[in-house]
Protein backbone atom coordinates (compact mmCIF):
# COMPACT_ATOMS: atom_id res chain seq x y z
CA UNK A 1 0.00 0.00 0.00
CA UNK A 2 1.36 3.73 -1.23
CA UNK A 3 0.08 6.51 0.80
CA UNK A 4 -0.19 8.90 -2.44
CA UNK A 5 -1.73 7.01 -5.58
CA UNK A 6 -3.54 9.58 -8.01
CA UNK A 7 -6.24 8.79 -10.78
CA UNK A 8 -8.09 10.54 -13.08
CA UNK A 9 -11.16 10.30 -15.06
CA UNK A 10 -11.48 10.91 -18.88
CA UNK A 11 -15.29 11.04 -19.92
CA UNK A 12 -15.86 10.59 -23.54
CA UNK A 13 -18.73 11.52 -26.01
CA UNK A 14 -20.35 13.82 -27.63
CA UNK A 15 -24.10 12.75 -25.85
CA UNK A 16 -22.37 14.06 -22.67
CA UNK A 17 -21.00 17.63 -23.83
CA UNK A 18 -24.14 18.28 -25.88
CA UNK A 19 -26.19 17.05 -22.45
CA UNK A 20 -28.27 14.84 -24.09
CA UNK A 21 -26.71 12.16 -21.96
CA UNK A 22 -26.02 12.88 -17.46
CA UNK A 23 -22.42 11.52 -16.72
CA UNK A 24 -23.14 9.41 -13.70
CA UNK A 25 -19.69 7.41 -14.28
CA UNK A 26 -17.41 10.26 -12.88
CA UNK A 27 -19.39 10.21 -9.55
CA UNK A 28 -19.24 6.48 -9.39
CA UNK A 29 -15.75 5.85 -9.95
CA UNK A 30 -15.01 8.66 -7.66
CA UNK A 31 -16.85 7.04 -4.56
CA UNK A 32 -15.09 3.87 -5.56
CA UNK A 33 -11.52 5.45 -6.07
CA UNK A 34 -11.77 7.07 -2.41
CA UNK A 35 -12.63 3.43 -0.58
CA UNK A 36 -9.58 2.05 -1.59
CA UNK A 37 -7.38 5.59 -1.10
CA UNK A 38 -7.25 5.73 -4.67
CA UNK A 39 -6.94 10.29 -4.64
CA UNK A 40 -8.77 11.33 -7.51
CA UNK A 41 -7.20 14.41 -9.16
CA UNK A 42 -8.65 15.35 -12.42
CA UNK A 43 -12.12 14.53 -14.10
CA UNK A 44 -12.33 15.69 -18.07
CA UNK A 45 -14.83 15.72 -20.97
CA UNK A 46 -13.78 15.18 -24.06
CA UNK A 47 -16.16 14.65 -27.70
CA UNK A 48 -15.45 12.21 -30.19
CA UNK A 49 -12.64 13.54 -31.76
CA UNK A 50 -9.61 11.65 -32.22
CA UNK A 51 -7.25 13.97 -31.87
CA UNK A 52 -8.77 15.51 -28.46
CA UNK A 53 -8.88 12.01 -27.19
CA UNK A 54 -4.65 11.08 -27.88
CA UNK A 55 -3.98 14.70 -26.34
CA UNK A 56 -6.53 14.05 -23.14
CA UNK A 57 -5.23 10.28 -22.71
CA UNK A 58 -1.40 11.22 -23.12
CA UNK A 59 -1.16 14.50 -20.98
CA UNK A 60 -3.46 12.49 -18.29
CA UNK A 61 -1.72 9.11 -18.37
CA UNK A 62 1.79 11.23 -17.68
CA UNK A 63 0.30 12.59 -14.70
CA UNK A 64 -1.47 10.17 -12.91
CA UNK A 65 -0.72 6.13 -11.78
CA UNK A 66 -4.14 5.56 -12.63
CA UNK A 67 -6.57 7.15 -16.01
CA UNK A 68 -10.07 5.70 -16.44
CA UNK A 69 -12.11 5.92 -19.43
CA UNK A 70 -15.36 5.38 -20.27
CA UNK A 71 -17.13 6.07 -23.19
CA UNK A 72 -16.17 4.81 -27.42
CA UNK A 73 -15.76 1.51 -27.30
CA UNK A 74 -19.11 0.54 -28.89
CA UNK A 75 -20.14 -1.09 -32.30
CA UNK A 76 -20.87 2.43 -34.52
CA UNK A 77 -18.77 4.53 -36.03
CA UNK A 78 -18.47 7.12 -33.72
CA UNK A 79 -17.17 4.71 -31.26
CA UNK A 80 -13.37 5.74 -31.54
CA UNK A 81 -11.76 4.95 -28.29
CA UNK A 82 -10.17 1.78 -28.95
CA UNK A 83 -8.73 4.03 -32.13
CA UNK A 84 -7.58 6.68 -30.31
CA UNK A 85 -5.80 5.17 -27.58
CA UNK A 86 -3.75 3.08 -29.94
CA UNK A 87 -2.54 6.02 -31.23
CA UNK A 88 -1.55 7.85 -28.31
CA UNK A 89 1.04 4.81 -27.10
CA UNK A 90 2.10 4.57 -30.87
CA UNK A 91 0.73 0.94 -30.77
CA UNK A 92 -1.33 -1.05 -34.15
CA UNK A 93 -4.42 -1.94 -33.39
CA UNK A 94 -6.07 -5.31 -34.63
CA UNK A 95 -9.23 -7.88 -34.30
CA UNK A 96 -8.39 -9.21 -31.04
CA UNK A 97 -9.11 -13.35 -31.22
CA UNK A 98 -9.62 -13.21 -27.48
CA UNK A 99 -12.51 -10.42 -27.95
CA UNK A 100 -13.72 -12.32 -30.85
CA UNK A 101 -14.30 -15.16 -28.71
CA UNK A 102 -15.79 -13.59 -25.79
CA UNK A 103 -18.13 -11.54 -28.34
CA UNK A 104 -19.32 -15.42 -29.48
CA UNK A 105 -20.64 -16.09 -26.28
CA UNK A 106 -23.27 -14.20 -26.81
CA UNK A 107 -23.57 -13.26 -30.26
CA UNK A 108 -24.41 -16.09 -33.64
CA UNK A 109 -21.41 -16.68 -35.44
CA UNK A 110 -23.59 -15.38 -38.47
CA UNK A 111 -24.47 -12.73 -36.60
CA UNK A 112 -20.90 -10.97 -35.81
CA UNK A 113 -21.62 -8.76 -38.42
CA UNK A 114 -18.73 -5.47 -39.24
CA UNK A 115 -20.07 -3.17 -36.91
CA UNK A 116 -19.84 -5.95 -33.92
CA UNK A 117 -16.60 -7.10 -34.71
CA UNK A 118 -15.37 -3.22 -34.34
CA UNK A 119 -15.62 -4.05 -30.18
CA UNK A 120 -12.80 -6.91 -30.85
CA UNK A 121 -10.76 -4.09 -32.26
CA UNK A 122 -8.05 -4.28 -29.20
CA UNK A 123 -4.63 -2.20 -28.88
CA UNK A 124 -1.46 -4.12 -29.52
CA UNK A 125 0.26 -5.19 -25.68
CA UNK A 126 -3.31 -4.55 -24.05
CA UNK A 127 -4.83 -6.60 -21.12
CA UNK A 128 -8.76 -7.34 -22.24
CA UNK A 129 -10.91 -5.71 -18.93
CA UNK A 130 -13.87 -8.22 -18.62
CA UNK A 131 -17.53 -7.31 -19.36
CA UNK A 132 -19.52 -9.96 -17.95
CA UNK A 133 -22.79 -8.17 -18.82
CA UNK A 134 -22.71 -8.12 -22.66
CA UNK A 135 -18.95 -9.52 -23.03
CA UNK A 136 -17.42 -6.72 -25.11
CA UNK A 137 -14.60 -5.92 -23.19
CA UNK A 138 -12.64 -2.99 -22.51
CA UNK A 139 -8.62 -2.91 -22.18
CA UNK A 140 -6.15 -1.75 -19.99
CA UNK A 141 -3.37 -0.59 -21.32
CA UNK A 142 -0.07 1.14 -19.56
CA UNK A 143 -2.04 2.86 -17.18
CA UNK A 144 -4.97 3.41 -18.91
CA UNK A 145 -7.98 1.85 -18.08
CA UNK A 146 -10.73 1.83 -20.53
CA UNK A 147 -14.29 1.02 -20.06
CA UNK A 148 -18.12 1.24 -21.47
CA UNK A 149 -19.85 4.86 -21.20
CA UNK A 150 -23.45 2.46 -20.49
CA UNK A 151 -23.07 2.67 -16.33
CA UNK A 152 -24.22 -0.37 -15.39
CA UNK A 153 -21.32 -2.15 -17.79
CA UNK A 154 -18.76 0.47 -16.90
CA UNK A 155 -19.85 -0.59 -13.03
CA UNK A 156 -19.30 -4.21 -13.53
CA UNK A 157 -15.85 -3.60 -15.43
CA UNK A 158 -14.52 -1.15 -12.57
CA UNK A 159 -15.67 -4.01 -10.49
CA UNK A 160 -13.45 -6.34 -12.42
CA UNK A 161 -10.39 -4.66 -12.54
CA UNK A 162 -10.61 -3.68 -8.89
CA UNK A 163 -8.29 -6.62 -7.22
CA UNK A 164 -5.49 -5.36 -10.05
CA UNK A 165 -5.46 -1.69 -8.61
CA UNK A 166 -2.88 -0.59 -6.40
CA UNK A 167 -4.39 0.78 -3.11
CA UNK A 168 -3.56 3.84 -0.99
CA UNK A 169 -3.85 5.17 2.25
CA UNK A 170 -8.04 5.91 2.95
CA UNK A 171 -9.06 9.44 3.07
CA UNK A 172 -10.99 9.94 6.38
CA UNK A 173 -13.11 12.92 6.95
CA UNK A 174 -15.25 14.45 9.76
CA UNK A 175 -18.45 16.91 8.95
CA UNK A 176 -18.66 19.94 11.57
CA UNK A 177 -22.31 21.68 10.91
CA UNK A 178 -21.58 25.53 11.21
CA UNK A 179 -24.82 26.36 13.21
CA UNK A 180 -26.82 28.41 10.81
CA UNK A 181 -23.60 30.59 10.49
CA UNK A 182 -23.47 32.60 6.89
CA UNK A 183 -19.70 31.56 4.95
CA UNK A 184 -18.67 35.11 5.53
CA UNK A 185 -18.90 35.21 9.27
CA UNK A 186 -16.17 32.45 9.35
CA UNK A 187 -14.53 32.48 6.16
CA UNK A 188 -11.44 34.60 7.01
CA UNK A 189 -11.04 32.41 11.01
CA UNK A 190 -11.47 28.75 8.33
CA UNK A 191 -8.60 30.32 5.84
CA UNK A 192 -6.45 30.66 8.69
CA UNK A 193 -7.34 27.20 10.01
CA UNK A 194 -6.28 25.86 6.13
CA UNK A 195 -2.88 27.49 6.59
CA UNK A 196 -1.99 26.25 10.04
CA UNK A 197 -3.21 22.50 9.20
CA UNK A 198 -1.64 22.32 5.34
CA UNK A 199 -2.29 18.49 5.37
CA UNK A 200 -6.34 18.41 5.77
CA UNK A 201 -8.67 19.93 2.81
CA UNK A 202 -10.96 22.03 4.45
CA UNK A 203 -14.02 23.06 3.20
CA UNK A 204 -16.88 24.90 3.30
CA UNK A 205 -20.31 23.86 1.44
CA UNK A 206 -23.28 25.42 1.52
CA UNK A 207 -27.02 23.51 0.62
CA UNK A 208 -30.66 24.14 0.58
CA UNK A 209 -32.51 23.31 3.22
CA UNK A 210 -36.22 23.81 3.80
CA UNK A 211 -35.55 27.32 1.52
CA UNK A 212 -32.85 28.36 3.58
CA UNK A 213 -28.99 28.32 3.10
CA UNK A 214 -27.45 25.64 5.92
CA UNK A 215 -23.85 25.50 5.73
CA UNK A 216 -21.10 22.51 6.91
CA UNK A 217 -17.24 22.21 7.22
CA UNK A 218 -15.56 19.09 5.60
CA UNK A 219 -11.97 17.93 6.74
CA UNK A 220 -10.37 15.39 4.94
CA UNK A 221 -7.36 13.94 5.65
CA UNK A 222 -5.05 10.85 5.65
CA UNK A 223 -4.11 10.84 8.97
CA UNK A 224 -6.21 10.64 11.92
CA UNK A 225 -4.53 12.70 14.78
CA UNK A 226 -3.81 15.73 12.08
CA UNK A 227 -7.56 15.83 11.66
CA UNK A 228 -8.68 15.31 14.81
CA UNK A 229 -6.47 18.38 15.59
CA UNK A 230 -7.78 20.33 12.20
CA UNK A 231 -11.42 19.36 13.83
CA UNK A 232 -10.98 20.94 16.79
CA UNK A 233 -9.73 24.20 15.93
CA UNK A 234 -12.72 24.57 13.69
CA UNK A 235 -15.14 23.00 16.14
CA UNK A 236 -13.80 26.17 18.09
CA UNK A 237 -14.04 28.66 15.23
CA UNK A 238 -17.32 27.91 14.52
CA UNK A 239 -18.65 27.99 18.42
CA UNK A 240 -16.73 31.00 18.66
CA UNK A 241 -18.34 32.56 15.74
CA UNK A 242 -21.93 31.56 16.81
CA UNK A 243 -21.28 33.06 20.44
CA UNK A 244 -20.55 36.39 18.69
CA UNK A 245 -23.60 36.53 16.57
CA UNK A 246 -25.53 35.73 19.14
CA UNK A 247 -24.81 38.65 21.35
Amino acid sequence: MSEHVTAAVLVIGDEILSGRTKDTNSGYIAHFLAQIGVDLREIRVVGDVEEEIVAAVNALRAKYAYVFTTGGIGPTHDDITADAVAKAFGVEIFEDPRAIALLLERIKPEDLNAARRRMARIPHGAELVDNPVSRAPGFWIGNVIVMAGVPFIMQAMLDGVAPKISRGTPMISATLDAHGLPEGAYGEGLAGLAKKHPSVSIGSYPRLQDGRFVNQVVLRCKESDALAAAEADVAALLEETAQRHRL
